[in-house]
């Protein structure tokens, strides 16, 4: 079933787990882009909370971190006017289809899902929602008739998994999921670690060593870790691949990123520098502009709770709507009894 058409924008689907802390790397590489999309297509946003579960949790930790990264996207510029932003859980029908997929996808094929095998081989116990997880995703994309799915190189084989599932599904039981495609998103900057810059800035390691800057910290800590940011023993500050320039190389496209200035003009207002200390003060001083309002309003839809669950309650009610008619069509095209 695919429900494009040349009167609606394409329907996009987007997830990100509340784990660990929201950093620079993840807004200019993602947030950021998903905020520009909610103008230009039909998109819904979800905090997964249900895949964070595939690994223990502290319970008040996962809610407490589920309302966080709410909060975050909300202040980074997504708007419930212009996008459906939810929580999974909030959404009953994404656990009930889960089941319903799982019980046609083969085993084999979750066998053979890479993440699944790495992920396996670093635990002595793995939980059975580590191998199902990807039938859980599948169903977060199917429910709602998503034509595109962003994601990068490593997630593209979960989104041909999800066409294996609605195919077979569709076969069995009549056209009723749409095939999503799998998208690469626009190019969002690829931010490095401020003390590894040869790898990517992550949200799974300690972000208070200098790692990372947290989209919440304050303007001093943002200023002492690009201070304290890896470069090298010169001092000319180009854009370069050579190894040794990574870290100028890394502070250069934090720069221009914010800035959104061509290559050109970047290094034109570097021109005259007087070395490394000119380069990180000019990098933190648009970090923290960009930063000190979304880290403000975050502030503020946490100290108003009230507010952050009526704009949670707008998204879970449309995205609620879409999934339960979707949910009613598979359960028809199953057999079950539908009550009257």
């Amino acid at each position: 079933m695919d429900e494009t058409t040349p009167s609606r924008k394409p329907r996009v689907l987007s997830g990100i787990q509340p784990t660990g802390h929201l950093h620079l790397g993840n807004y200019l590489g993602a947030i950021r882009q998903w905020v520009k999309a909610q103008d230009e297509k039909d998109c819904f946003y979800c905090v997964v909370d249900l895949h964070a579960i595939t690994v223990p949790q502290d319970p008040e930790a996962l809610r407490a971190s589920t309302r966080q990264v709410t909060a975050l996207l909300l202040a980074a510029g997504l708007d419930p006017e212009r996008c459906t932003l939810f929580v999974q859980s909030h959404v009953r029908a994404h656990a009930e289809c889960s089941w319903l997929l799982t019980c046609i996808t083969p085993l084999g094929w979750l066998e053979r899902m890479v993440q699944y095998k790495s992920k396996a081989q670093r635990q002595e116990s793995v939980q059975t929602g580590l191998l199902t997880y990807p039938v859980l995703q599948a169903g977060d994309i199917l429910l709602y008739h998503a034509d595109e799915v962003p994601v990068g190189e490593d997630q593209k084989q979960h989104v041909e998994l999800t066409r294996d599932i609605a195919q077979r599904f569709n076969h069995q039981f009549g056209e009723v999921l749409t095939l999503p495609k799998a998208v690469l998103p626009a190019a969002g900057a690829r931010i490095m670690g401020l003390d590894d810059p040869v790898n990517k800035m992550s949200k799974s390691l300690d972000l208070s060593g200098g790692h990372a800057v947290r989209m919440t910290d304050p303007d001093k800590k943002i200023e002492k870790a690009i201070k304290r940011a890896v470069t090298d023993s010169g001092n000319e500050i180009v854009f370069s691949d050579a190894p040794e320039k990574a870290g100028v190389n890394n502070l250069l496209t934090i720069y221009q990123a914010l800035t959104e200035k061509s290559p050109e003009a970047v290094l034109a207002d570097f021109a005259n520098a007087r070395g490394y200390g000119d380069l990180k003060k000019a990098v933190a001083e648009v970090v923290v502009e960009a930063l000190r309002p979304i880290r403000e309003e975050y502030e503020h839809l946490l100290n108003d709770p009230g507010e952050l669950d009526r704009q949670l309650a707008i998204g879970a009610e449309r995205a609620g709507e879409i999934a339960e008619a979707t949910l009613l069509s598979m359960k028809e095209g199953m057999g079950f009894l539908i009550p009257g």
